[in-house]
């Protein structure tokens, strides 16, 4: 045997005695081949559009926020979904507190309300009552001292994917009812996903699952995080058979104490998922880990991965098509 050959020998004992003495440490699975469900070139079209300076940051009450909910409801209309319960896709709220001034009003010239969640639906097929209510909210930092906070990844990416998904379920229709909505303030509060669950449009026992996207284009290592299973672990088989068939790695955590999580941040509460968990909604919340850009004027299209967006685009819907399949 060649040295080459006994250094090749050395090197498989030595991997062998190591995976022996740590058994329990575990790589995750190598990525699979997505399947394509997404127009990943209208995916970006529309997170361009989101966080172009015309929409001024989408802030809660501002110009720019009531800009970017009429174009949301352009798209909801042109997708084809069907207004759910609400006048023009839109569901008003009154913004409590310190806010900018309200926007001088809508294209018709009518007062504009102050803030209002876009809320679409597509019907089931089946027997089943239970909704699938797939969320992201679409304004962001607005301007501040004359500075645009654009807010690609924050969250016109979440906005973006949510899109993507209600065209793909209008052309396959889903088993369950299903309720898209795009919501308003949720940087000062969660405000528009409070709205929505006090209303009771939507009472959260007829809720199957809610899905939660925010920040879901920004991913250095190819992975995206799956927060939820904690709370509720019948979703993690779900997660792993959707992980079977996507491009991206699933994670899940960053749903549990920072003590007993090692340290690792709790985001029960961090985006409007918390909303329908304190309602006792199971929910699933997409999202990537904090960058350097989060919150800042540098988070722009420019600096999104368009293949690495377009895969967790076609993860979010290939995971909403198993949830459809496998929820009661």
């Amino acid at each position: 045997m060649g040295w080459v050959a006994r250094s090749l020998l050395l090197i498989i004992v030595v991997a062998a005695l190591a995976t022996a003495a740590f058994p329990g440490a575990q790589t995750p699975a190598p990525a699979a081949a997505s399947t394509s469900y997404v127009n990943r070139g209208q995916l970006m079209r529309d997170m361009g559009t989101l966080s172009s300076p015309a929409f001024e940051g989408r802030g809660p009450g501002t110009p720019g926020g009531l800009k970017a909910r009429e174009w949301i409801v352009g798209e909801f209309r042109t997708a084809g979904l069907s207004a759910a319960g609400t006048d023009n896709f839109l569901q008003p709220f009154v913004l409590a507190g310190s806010v900018p001034s309200p926007p001088p009003g809508d294209a018709t010239g009518a007062p504009g309300p102050m803030a209002a969640n876009v809320v679409g639906r597509i019907p089931g097929r089946g027997a089943t009552r239970k909704l699938l209510v797939v969320t992201a909210h679409y304004d962001h930092l607005g301007l501040r001292n004359g500075v645009l906070y654009p807010g690609a990844d924050d969250n016109a990416s979440g906005v973006a994917a949510l899109l993507a998904a209600a065209r793909y379920f209008v052309r396959n229709p889903p088993r369950h009812p299903m309720v898209f909505v795009a919501f308003d303030a949720e940087e000062i509060g969660l405000r528009g996903a409070r709205a929505f669950v006090s209303s009771r449009l939507v009472a959260p026992g007829e809720i199957g699952l809610a899905v939660n996207l925010d920040m879901v284009s920004r991913g250095s290592a190819n992975e995206i995080f799956a927060a939820g299973t904690a709370y509720s672990p019948w979703l993690t088989p779900l997660l792993e058979e959707v992980q079977s068939r996507s491009a991206v790695t699933i994670r899940m955590g960053h749903d549990r104490p920072e003590a007993s999580a090692g340290g690792l941040e709790d985001w029960t509460h961090l985006s409007d998922h918390g909303v329908f968990h304190d309602a006792g909604v199971p929910f699933v919340y997409f999202g990537v880990e904090d960058h350097p850009d989060n919150h800042e004027p540098t988070d722009t299209v420019e600096r999104i991965n368009p293949r690495f967006f377009g895969d967790v685009a076609d993860m979010i819907v290939e995971a909403l098509r198993t949830f459809d399949e496998h929820v009661n």
